[in-house]
């Protein structure tokens, strides 16, 4: 497996060595061309193969760097390239890079054309001074200097390609003052601008965070801003407010618990430190003392007396103490400065969590008195501590649930699957961060398990799948029980919706059914790569936020069959006339807004009474629902085709002129004309039907919806008055049977 794996890679970077060379070549040969003349204006004549090739490889060249430009993820930062180290700094060089290749694509490219539109004296010049101001003001200097070059070096070129042209070198010197002059303004103006908003945020960012950390100090105005509206912050901001409010206050709490403890016990110093993670190091949390070598680094938790303290979790208490035994100074004390040590423990459902220390200069020893002294204000500020931590595990939880009943409001107003499904991600984000989320619906019908939507770390494939019934997926809508028990992935060789989708490196995973009405719909199952991602709280509100969701598709999907039924004639699935009337409007006004053309077609079943007298009207549904199902088939989905009234139809062309109309009219009614219907009473030969149509194109027909309708009917009217099985335009109307017609 691990050599299958090099062998992949080394594959991949042979590909995207040849990929680069191949590029690099098509751009440096199409600069040499133009150099060369190669190139031919073809302002005057017929265009030759060869040039028109290399041309559009040039330009399909383009295109790829854009695209693969667009899709990379965005560089780390506006910074100059150096000012990052390690895998920040290669990646800010291949974003150069790439940036360099597209842009030395984009300038060659350009040159092509002009080359090929008139050379120096081309119409379109001005491109080149648009493209240098682009290359300056959306770039960064490392990248936009040498393409700024790259460009005055393709001038150039291009002087030395026409030189013979009369006033060659007044045009190349004006071409290339025109460029040195945009790139000298944008590059002095606009970048001093940003240069300047640069700073300027610099210092409001500044004095917001001065201003945050002084309103941080009263702890109860960070419980008020974590009340505001939901919608305009974030929870890594308010996570950060409230943990400095915690830390602020702490702080203060254990300050003055210290400052106290000195004047009433007259101390020299009075110490907090605290063990870290590992219990083999003690790091100063808060102080107060009239000394000035205090030490600054971590200590280590065995040294001196409060090793002691440490290793036996009891009181120290000590008279005359050594040099050695007092660690937390970084220079010994002086002799007789200190009298008298006393250590206690501070402690925390059985687990040390650091040491009070205090030590006071004379001949008086620590009593019993000071000891319970002390003692107490150990509790007092791990009490503190504990109350931090409450207040801010409420706040976080009032946080979750504000997010929370924000995300089933949302659920409550979604209408489409799509909408829903999107809104139902968005919930999830508020309540716990997760790398992947889908949403299944099961058709009981069918009973087929689709996957519908999907977001973040997708496997290819997914969307739109069906799901194997031994996945996951298929297990919780047939428990109606999310799974797994803990939120844990135990079995890697389980899967969710099948054994060729694989949701690689997430170690927690919920997978839960949406239940509506006592029956499972479907299922929504969210995964993250971090494990414990889901606890029995997160579980529990994403538990509610399924049901919710079950609910909301189960609404949207009943809003969808309103919604067609509300728009669609119920025999033959085609738009219906009120729906017909309000589109064509729109349709309309587009063609107006674009200047394009639109179609109109009526179409009517040549002697449709005498089928429903002659058959029946079960027959004659028969006709109507063919009829349409030739219509739906011949036109595009940007066309729309409705049912007009009884056995009329209608057809809107989107940017169709009035050939192209008369071409779909005819295929059509051809169409028609080969379909047989069978008739539903025993007895009665198969039979065709044909039918008329009238067409009026816009804006030549009519300007508005009235004008149209009326000329396409007409058209219509003559078409059956005149043999029908055809199909007539307006115009085709002489004026003299246009009046007939009136």
């Amino acid at each position: 497996m691990l050599l299958g794996a090099r062998v992949r890679r080394i594959l991949w970077q042979l590909r995207r060595l040849a990929w680069g060379a191949w590029a690099t070549c098509i751009t440096a040969g199409a600069a040499v061309l133009v150099g060369r003349g190669w190139f031919p204006d073809l302002s005057g004549r017929s265009a030759e193969a060869a040039p028109v090739v290399v041309a559009c490889l040039l330009g399909l060249l383009v295109i790829a760097k854009l695209v693969a430009r667009l899709r990379a993820p965005a560089a780390a930062g506006s910074r100059p390239i150096g000012w990052q180290s390690g895998a920040s700094r290669s990646e800010e060089w291949r974003t150069a890079k790439s940036d360099l290749e597209l842009g030395a694509a984009l300038v060659v490219a350009i040159y092509v054309t002009l080359a090929m539109s008139g050379g120096l004296r081309s119409p379109i010049y001005p491109l080149i001074f648009a493209l240098t101001a682009f290359l300056i003001t959306f770039h960064r200097l490392v990248v936009a200097l040498p393409l700024v070059a790259l460009t005055f070096g393709m001038e150039l070129l291009l002087f030395h390609a026409e030189r013979r042209i009369p006033h060659a070198r007044e045009l190349y010197a004006s071409h290339a003052a025109f460029i040195g002059f945009f790139a000298l303004v944008h590059l002095v103006f606009l970048h001093g601008e940003v240069m300047r908003q640069r700073r300027e945020s610099r210092l409001a960012l500044g004095r917001e965070l001065r201003a945050m950390r002084e309103e941080a100090r009263d702890f109860r105005l960070i419980s008020s801003s974590l009340s505001a509206d939901p919608k305009t912050r974030s929870r890594a901001a308010d996570e950060e407010r409230l943990a400095i409010g915690a830390v602020e206050t702490i702080h203060l709490s254990l300050f003055y618990t210290l400052e106290l403890l000195k004047k009433s016990l007259q101390l020299h110093t009075c110490v907090l430190l605290w063990l870290d993670e590992s219990g083999e190091r003690l790091r100063i949390k808060e102080l107060v003392t009239d000394a000035d070598c205090i030490t600054e680094v971590p200590l280590p938790a065995d040294a001196g007396a409060l090793g002691t303290v440490v290793k036996n979790r009891l009181l120290v208490n000590l008279k005359d103490p050594k040099r050695g035994h007092l660690p937390y100074y970084s220079a010994p004390p002086k002799l007789g400065e200190i009298g008298s040590f006393l250590g206690v423990p501070v402690m925390e459902d059985g687990h040390l969590r650091g040491v009070l220390c205090a030590d006071r200069a004379g001949e008086h020893p620590f009593t019993e008195q000071d000891e319970g002294l002390l003692v107490g204000a150990a509790a007092q500020m791990l009490r503190a501590l504990q109350s931090e931590r409450v207040f801010a595990a409420v706040e976080r939880a009032k946080y979750e649930h504000e997010r929370f009943f924000a995300a089933l409001a949302q659920l409550n107003r979604a209408l489409g699957t799509d909408q829903v499904c999107q809104t139902t991600f968005e919930a999830t984000r508020e309540i716990c961060e997760y790398d992947f989320a889908a949403v299944t619906l099961f058709d009981p019908q069918t009973k087929k398990h689709t996957v519908v939507s999907a977001t973040g770390e997708v496997p290819r494939g997914l969307p739109g799948a069906n799901v194997d019934s031994r996945g996951l997926a298929s297990m919780v809508v047939k428990n109606k029980h999310f799974l797994p028990a803990g939120g844990e992935v135990r079995d890697k060789e389980s899967h969710v919706y099948g054994k060729k989708v694989r949701l690689a490196g997430m170690e927690s995973l919920l997978v839960l059914p949406l239940i509506c009405a006592d029956s499972a719909i479907g299922s929504f199952a969210v995964a993250a790569r971090r494990p414990r991602a889901f606890d029995k709280n997160k579980r529990e509100m994403l538990g509610v936020i399924a049901n919710h969701v079950a609910v909301s598709l189960a609404n949207a999907q009943m809003y969808g069959r309103m919604e067609t039924m509300a728009t669609t004639d119920g025999l033959t699935g085609l738009v219906n006339h009120r729906t017909f009337q309000e589109r064509i409007v729109d349709m309309l006004a587009r063609a107006e807004r674009s200047q394009g053309k639109q179609a109109l077609l009526l179409t009517d079943i040549d002697h449709f009474k005498k089928v429903n007298d002659t058959y029946g009207h079960p027959t004659g549904d028969v006709v109507l629902r063919g009829v349409a199902q030739v219509v739906r088939d011949c036109v595009r989905k940007v066309d729309l085709a409705a049912r007009y009234g009884g056995e009329e139809f209608g057809i809107v062309l989107e940017g169709t002129d009035l050939k192209g109309a008369k071409m779909l009219a005819e295929r059509i009614r051809a169409e028609v004309e080969k379909q047989v219907f069978q008739p539903q009473n025993a007895g009665q030969e198969p039979f065709s039907v044909t039918i008329s149509l009238g067409i009026a194109v816009y804006p030549d027909d009519g300007k508005d919806k009235q004008a149209l309708i009326a000329n396409a009917d007409q058209a219509l009217y003559h078409a059956k008055h005149n043999g029908r099985n055809r199909a007539i335009a307006h115009v085709e109307i002489g004026p003299a049977r246009l009046k007939a017609v009136k």
